[in-house]
């Protein structure tokens, strides 16, 4: 045989066989909406009964949900775990600079996964909000990238829905039109292998793996719905929590959820916001007024665009062939408390603030329909991904591979669940709790906490001198009304979830677990 044909045919065959393996792995569609609680999807339970959401329900339908799943507490750290794998205390380098949400980090001592995705041959995309320092990593981590870089224009940093300064492969550009809508366009358009990578290059996503980060900045204030849905759930009641406004039913909390005070009765006895404590990023008035009804429909209201997305890119797999090898994720960075403890935010340790939705489908690969009780982590996505990638893991990640829950959901998940905030510290630079308030209650005045959930139990230790644990049941008392740290029939279960939390800081390497404040609660 011809030597020169010899060499041609084996590099047929060797490219034959790339290709093959290439499309053996699948596409990764990771769809990361922005404090979109758990309550605004119609199939979780404590969703309000009026709430709609089809095209999210049928990828739960075809796939998996976690009805307890903590991805972040905020913004910023959520999104850093998401990238690296790692709580907020690892993510050494990360640090604010500047005007908020002015951010920097070393992508040397802090690099992010998806360069490590490209160069095991994925098409890395990342689309929609950015929040995670000023450099955001295109040609580094990122084929392509058309973000709303808010670390780089903190002055365009309120505008999540319309009049966007647009970093499209590192080239500034100002949109206008509704934001979900454009980032899904621009996300579809990705999926049909329209979009170039840098110097217009082609992406060359028909023969590759990708993996494609869309991150939403709905539902994040100023919770403005897209006009086709101003009218939506004309006829929706929002129940009252128990604990809106303070009194006797926080006394068993914390102080600084004791003293938590954003609403108010109005003329007709109804709870509205507080004038004052609205979010900086709201400029416009409410579409429908100022009461707790409203606010809760007109932010539903804004669940419905992300909802059309779901239905639209699953559409867009489908007529691209691309549905039945692509692992889509449906997540938050958070969710958002409405009245709840007298919260109208994120950022504190109870799930009405922070717990978000989590579902995974990847047809005839995981279970369909298939729902997980036990409660898991941000930091799990990132070795989720690389198991189903088939790449091994380029760091030690603070998380779990799902893929056996996933597989069958009624399988014993074994790994408590550490939720940690640390404010506006990152790294090193946590491993030391602060006593100065300036620090400690930097973000939306709460303090730095940490929580881990196993099982039905939920624990809570509020990095304050002298403060108060918690523990709930979550099973019995879903909204944290009963601390029953409190209780003596519930000391040695204390006991117990103070111990697993601090053994769990010290697998996770947590610097801050040797200096820890001291509680008032029994021990």
């Amino acid at each position: 045989m011809n030597r020169l044909f010899l060499f041609a045919l084996l590099a047929f065959n060797a490219t034959l066989t790339s290709v093959a393996h290439a499309k053996e792995r699948p596409n990764i569609l990771f769809i990361f909406s922005d404090d979109q609680s758990h309550r605004t999807v119609s199939c979780y339970d404590q969703a309000y009964d009026w709430v709609k959401t089809p095209h999210i329900d049928q990828l739960a339908s075809t796939g998996v949900r976690f009805k307890q799943a903590y991805i972040g507490t905020w913004c910023m750290p959520s999104r850093a775990t998401q990238l690296t794998g790692y709580h907020q205390f690892g993510v050494e380098s990360m640090r604010m600079e500047g005007e908020y949400p002015g951010s920097a980090y070393d992508p040397q001592q802090v690099p992010f996964w998806p360069s490590v995705f490209r160069r095991h041959g994925y098409t890395t995309a990342q689309i929609g909000k950015w929040h995670t320092g000023v450099d955001n990593g295109f040609g580094r981590d990122w084929d392509y990238q058309a973000v709303w870089n808010r670390p780089a224009h903190p002055d365009n940093a309120g505008n999540y829905f319309d009049d966007q300064i647009i970093e499209v492969n590192g080239k500034s550009t100002r949109i206008q039109g509704y934001t979900t809508d454009w980032y899904t366009e621009r996300a579809a358009q990705f999926i049909r292998g329209e979009l170039g990578g840098a110097n217009d290059q082609s992406l060359a996503t028909e023969d590759d793996p990708w993996y494609l980060w869309l991150c939403f900045g709905a539902v994040h204030g100023p919770f403005t719905p897209a006009q086709r849905h101003f009218d939506a759930y004309p006829d929706a009641q929002v129940p009252i929590p128990e604990d809106i406004f303070m009194g006797d039913n926080r006394a068993d909390k914390p102080k600084y959820v004791q003293i938590r005070d954003r609403w108010a009765l109005d003329k007709d006895g109804v709870p509205e916001l507080k004038s004052g404590v609205q979010q900086r990023t709201v400029k416009n008035a409410p579409i429908h007024g100022n009461t707790l009804q409203d606010w809760v429909r007109q932010y539903q209201q804004g669940v419905l665009a992300i909802d059309d997305a779901v239905g639209k890119l699953v559409a867009t797999l489908k007529e691209t062939g691309q549905y039945e090898n692509t692992l889509i994720v449906f997540a938050s960075d958070q969710g958002i408390a409405w009245g709840q403890k007298g919260f109208q935010q994120k950022i504190a340790p109870y799930d009405a603030n922070i717990r978000g939705p989590l579902i995974m489908s990847y047809p005839g690969k995981i279970e369909a329909g298939g729902v997980v009780d036990a409660a898991v982590s941000g930091v799990d996505l990132p070795p989720t991904f690389f198991h189903y990638a088939g790449l091994p893991l380029p760091w030690k990640m603070h998380g779990h591979n799902l893929a056996p829950v996933l597989k069958n959901s009624d399988r014993k998940w074994r790994h408590p669940t550490l939720t940690v905030m640390t404010g506006q510290n990152y790294g090193s630079a946590t491993n030391v709790i602060p006593t100065d308030e300036s620090i400690l209650l930097a973000t939306a005045k709460v303090p730095w906490w940490i929580s881990l959930a196993d099982g039905d139990f939920k624990y809570i230790r509020t990095l304050v001198e002298g403060e108060v644990e918690e523990l709930y049941d979550l099973k019995s008392d879903p909204e944290e009304l009963v601390n029953l740290a409190f209780k003596p029939a519930y000391l040695n279960k204390l006991r117990q979830m103070r111990a697993a939390t601090i053994a769990e800081l010290r697998r996770t390497n947590a610097g801050m677990v040797e200096n820890l404040p001291a509680f008032s609660t029994p021990r």
